[in-house]
């Protein structure tokens, strides 16, 4: 019965923890505003508000401890780790979105 409650609550947790009316990853990289970086993080592509920082924040911050994790369980380097997972996120963005070349300068795909 617990589990059930668990699911059926999930969704409702989850559309509390994003404000509404809050940008997110998509919006921000259809706008031009974020982008991939090689190094497996987001970054701000050009001086971007507040709310576009704490985006690029939080969600690196999720990448680096879901890496970090991997990391651990692999016994591969952070970022190594890191690095791959930049190469496959740059890979599937479509044409048209900011992404870094290895050098770390912005471009569009």
């Amino acid at each position: 019965m617990k589990r059930w409650i668990t699911l059926l609550l999930l969704p409702l947790a989850l559309l509390l923890a994003v404000p509404a009316g809050a940008l997110t990853l998509d919006e921000a990289r259809a706008q031009g505003l974020v982008g991939e970086r090689a190094d497996g993080y987001v970054g701000v592509v050009a001086n971007g508000s507040g709310e576009v920082q704490a985006l690029v924040n939080n969600v690196n911050s999720q990448r680096r401890a879901a890496y970090a994790k991997i990391a651990s369980n692999t016994g591969a380097p952070i970022d190594a780790v890191a690095a791959q997972a930049g190469a496959k996120l740059i890979a599937q963005r479509p044409a048209g979105e900011w992404v870094t070349d290895a050098g770390g300068k912005w471009r569009k795909k």
